[in-house]
């Protein structure tokens, strides 16, 4: 998930902002990225219904004032935190990708409805399936047996869990969208 040294959006440097403004209003000459622009940016077409779900889910998230466009310094947070950001921080925002109805908790069907996402998007096969795959995070992680995932249940479960550490930062590693924001998000003539 790209490099998870300390650094944080401050310790940026005015090069990497810089490029980052370039290609970002290059992007968006509007400066408000909407998501039909985010999905086009990154290639994301004929999705299935769940990866179409996920990446709104994502989108929305990375606008964390919620005025249905990411602006440059939501788009800055986001790149830092997938380029730099510390596990715990990122575990943390997979969290609110994963909360759909935003109650604070994950359900086994929010749970079920990313995997199957994800999965859709990164095409690759699996020993098992979705369904086997959320099973077993419960089993593992949901310690008071309430069929919900609070944010500490799930901090603690991913960590201390070899197998789920490596689903989320290797299956669900989003550098892939900052390869595309960084070699081939670039501007064309209109």
């Amino acid at each position: 998930m790209g490099n998870t040294s300390g650094n944080t959006v401050e310790e940026l440097t005015a090069c990497e902002i810089s490029q980052w403004y370039k290609k970002f209003m290059c992007e968006c000459p509007s400066g408000q990225l909407r998501l039909y622009e985010f999905k086009h940016f990154l290639g994301l077409k004929n999705l299935s219904p769940a990866a179409n779900s996920y990446v709104e889910q994502m989108f929305n998230t990375f606008d964390m004032n919620q005025d249905g466009y990411i602006d440059f310094m939501e788009y800055v947070a986001a790149l830092s935190l997938v380029l730099r950001g510390k596990v715990e921080q990122k575990l943390r925002w997979y969290f609110k990708i994963y909360d759909f109805n935003r109650n604070g908790t994950i359900n086994k069907e929010e749970l079920l409805h990313i995997v199957k996402a994800i999965r859709s998007i990164n095409g690759r096969e699996h020993e098992t399936s979705a369904e086997e795959f959320t099973n077993m995070v419960f089993e593992t992680m949901d310690i008071n047996g309430d069929d919900e995932l609070s944010l500490e249940e799930f901090l603690e479960g991913v960590q201390k869990d070899k197998l789920l550490l490596h689903f989320l930062t290797e299956n669900l590693d989003l550098s892939h969208i900052v390869d595309v924001i960084q070699n081939n998000g670039k501007c064309t003539e209109k």
